[in-house]
């Protein structure tokens, strides 16, 4: 499967052109909210996990298939922690010298105690790191690390980073219902966040489908709550708006697989992707999508989304029959 996939519609990027670093599901956090389910074993390995000059060629062709404006930022994202793939700072520089369109980094910067992981992301134009608690029993519940990524060690890195990195450092917060959506919480946080001082803090909500059934995106009032204890610097982001690029593969049914293997798509968004790129056809391949043994519907929210079939979601029968259970570290 190609390592780069969409562009596909983000909440803080617009038309993200994706690039994955590593195999699906490799993380060394197993969040709560993750919406590729559960991560099975959780691993901090760092070592090369894609080839680069195979990557930078597909790159290039997108580049090409692309017109001026279609694509507004290059994005390091996928099927875990970018952070984990050694070679990330050889491909971010080798990305910035084909194309002027910016690229970014979604990491939960975990590693960025790490000076080889700080010296790796210095060349990318944003990153986003995540914060989504303020002590270490929180960020345990929330983020299930490996036991080498502790709290202190991510607060270390992220302060650290600040420090030498020019580029723009947008700290991601998923807000959680009941969970790190008190007054508390958030105050914890936002002391956090005075000593990392970040350009901006991204307010997000789980609105793919989480790992967990239980967790539920926090209610309008937690925003309002979070917004005023976060000042100024902080801002809600809103779902995406946009739509998902199905071009570039041998076939409709494999471009579908490359975004859902590391963005799963509501029904609806499937839907109308399949409209403007397979209009006469959209029945013949959700058909085939759903026969190709490669995809899984998992619902969540009453909605019902296409993820790749090796997702693990619990409390799903077709995800936990198609995925082999491995030994590692479990939550």
């Amino acid at each position: 499967m190609n390592e780069v996939f969409g562009p596909v519609p983000s909440r803080r990027l617009g038309q993200s052109l994706g690039i994955d670093t590593i195999p699906p599901k490799t993380c060394n956090w197993n969040c709560i909210y993750c919406q590729l389910g559960r991560t099975r074993p959780v691993t901090n390995e760092r070592r090369v996990y894609v080839d680069d000059k195979h990557v930078l060629a597909q790159v290039q062709e997108a580049l090409d298939r692309h017109q001026p404006g279609e694509i507004d930022w290059i994005t390091f994202v996928g099927s875990g922690e970018p952070t984990l793939h050694s070679g990330l700072g050889r491909l971010i520089t080798a990305v910035k010298t084909l194309t002027n369109i910016p690229v970014a980094v979604i990491t939960n910067g975990a590693l960025l105690y790490l000076p080889e992981v700080r010296l790796a992301l210095r060349a990318a134009n944003a990153v986003l790191p995540s914060l989504d608690a303020g002590t270490p029993d929180l960020y345990r519940r929330i983020n299930r690390p490996h036991p080498d990524v502790t709290f202190d060690r991510l607060i270390e890195g992220l302060i650290a980073f600040r420090e030498v990195y020019d580029g723009k450092l947008w700290i991601e917060l998923m807000l959680l219902d009941g969970i790190n959506d008190s007054e508390a919480s958030l105050r914890e946080i936002a002391n956090l966040l005075k000593r990392i001082a970040p350009d901006e803090v991204h307010i997000n909500l789980p609105t793919r489908p989480p790992a967990e059934t239980w967790v539920k995106p926090a209610g309008t009032a937690a925003i309002v709550r979070a917004q005023a204890i976060l000042s100024d610097v902080a801002r809600v982001v809103h779902p995406a708006s946009g739509a998902f690029d199905l071009s570039g593969c041998t076939s409709i049914v494999d471009a579908i697989l490359a975004i859902i293997t590391r963005h799963p798509m509501s029904e609806n968004e499937l839907q109308e992707a399949l409209a403007i790129y397979a209009p006469d056809q959209a029945k013949t391949v959700l058909a085939e999508l759903r026969e190709s043994g490669r995809a899984q519907v998992v619902e969540r929210y009453g909605v019902r989304f296409w993820s790749a079939v090796n997702a693990y979601y619990p409390n799903s029968d077709r995800s936990a029959a198609a995925a082999p259970r491995t030994k590692g570290i479990q939550s």
